[in-house]
């Protein structure tokens, strides 16, 4: 059944535009910066008309802002900054009615990750998936060495393991993709055996998914005193890379670790060249990074990430405050033939790590906030090795009875029927220091 969905997901992703997008991104490859500007300038004219006159949440916005159509369409990149922001709130709300386009292309939603709130849901047409798996394609797998037939090895947050007290195996196998799905939900010195297994069993060439979930496993493959099998890749995504994780990907898979920001958003791509800078794609979407002032921050300096996505007309993210933060690099730096700009790291959000009773490390929960009705930010929090603390804020739509249920089950099936579940209910959530509110806190 498995296979069976990746030949679907398979179709949807590769079939269509694909091919003809794969050649479109490699032939920018190597653009100049006047070619990029010209390409974004006219991307960005055609993305503000068409949002101005097919989609009712920009119609109504940037009317009460005193634009008009005729504004758009000498509009230049400088005149981005004149828009105003489009916040995760507003997704949230309007993201399946008034910010959909009314000749949008059949589609289906996906949700994001909601790290500390109701995941936002972002809507794909098969083209616009096409497109963007062709950018997957050509901007992160070909910089790193391999392409879409590398069998590959992923830690993501789709559930392969329903229960938290499962015996194993831990990782699912979907012959149709070489894909071997490992669970992010059970990685730890009693099961790191059973992942190593899987590995060897679906032949895996490279590893791929949430930075943290890999880093554990290669951790625990390594303390355990085991021999992985070596690897061609690590690429990385969704929580902040460190130097020590690209050493341990080293020590363990003895093999470079590339990492890349992206999201289920599709606004923006920032991946590292087979030389090791991280750029951004300005055929993906524009990409400003700006100080608490909203002002755009110098080479050098980290700033707030506000995205302008190109691809997605049906449901158009427009300076969108996805809630990350990048640094920019030094003037001068970058790679030799590839005219893109360049970051010195994607700072991202680091969250706490919570250890089950059994030893197990995870950091992800989104999945336990997912389709809760009246759910406005959430926050998880380990007290004891057994005690998780659910800190919600929520609107009069919500109900404790048919929730917290659910969310019980739910942090149950990730670290094991022995722990124990209470719920705080607050009106809003702590902040740390620098303003920034962690998804995930552990007291241990």
């Amino acid at each position: 059944m498995i296979s069976l969905y990746g030949w679907y997901w398979q179709k949807r992703r590769f079939g269509g535009e694909f091919k003809q997008e794969l050649l479109n991104f490699r032939s920018r490859n190597n653009w100049t910066e006047a070619q990029w500007r010209e390409y974004q300038e006219q991307k960005l004219r055609d993305l503000l008309i068409h949002a101005f006159g097919h989609v009712p949440f920009y119609k109504e916005k940037y009317s009460q802002a005193g634009f008009q159509l005729s504004d758009f369409q000498n509009f230049k990149l400088e005149d981005l900054q004149r828009l105003p922001f489009l916040e995760k709130q507003e997704l949230r709300e309007f993201g399946e009615t008034s910010l959909l386009a009314d000749n949008k292309e059949k589609g289906n939603f996906y949700s994001s990750s909601g790290s500390t709130g109701t995941p936002t849901k972002i809507y794909y047409s098969p083209s616009f998936h096409q497109i963007w798996s062709a950018a997957f394609e050509v901007r992160i797998r070909e910089w790193a060495g391999l392409d879409r037939f590398s069998a590959r090895g992923m830690i993501g947050g789709r559930r392969v393991v329903k229960e938290g007290d499962s015996q194993g195996p831990f990782y699912r196998y979907n012959s149709f993709e070489k894909q071997t799905y490992f669970s992010a939900y059970h990685i730890g010195p009693n099961t790191v055996r059973d992942y190593l297994e899987g590995m060897v069993k679906g032949k895996v060439e490279y590893m791929t998914g949430y930075a943290m979930s890999n880093y554990f496993l290669a951790q625990e493959i390594e303390k355990a005193g085991l021999k992985a099998p070596k690897l061609k890749a690590v690429i990385t995504s969704s929580e902040k890379l460190s130097p020590e994780m690209r050493e341990t990907f080293r020590r363990v898979y003895q093999c470079e670790t590339f990492d890349s920001y992206s999201g289920v958003e599709a606004c923006g791509l920032i991946s590292e060249t087979s030389d090791g800078y991280l750029v951004n794609s300005p055929d993906v979407g524009i990409l400003e990074v700006l100080d608490e002032n909203g002002h755009a921050v110098p080479a050098g300096a980290s700033g707030e990430v506000v995205s302008t996505g190109l691809l997605n007309f049906d449901q158009p993210l427009i300076r969108y405050r996805i809630g990350d933060r990048v640094s920019l690099a030094k003037e001068g730096a970058g790679p030799k033939n590839i005219d893109m700009p360049v970051f010195e790291q994607i700072d991202g959000r680091v969250e706490d790590k919570v250890v089950g009773p059994d030893g197990r490390t995870m950091v992800r929960f989104h999945g336990i906030f997912i389709d809760h009705q009246g759910l406005v930010a959430s926050q998880v929090v380990q007290e004891k090795r057994d005690l998780i603390i659910l800190r919600l804020v929520t609107d009069s739509s919500y109900s404790k009875d048919i929730s917290e249920p659910i969310m019980i089950q739910r942090i149950q099936s990730q670290l094991g029927s022995d722990i124990t579940v209470n719920f705080e209910y607050l009106e809003e959530l702590p902040r740390t220091s620098s303003g920034k509110i962690k998804a995930v806190i552990s007291k241990l």
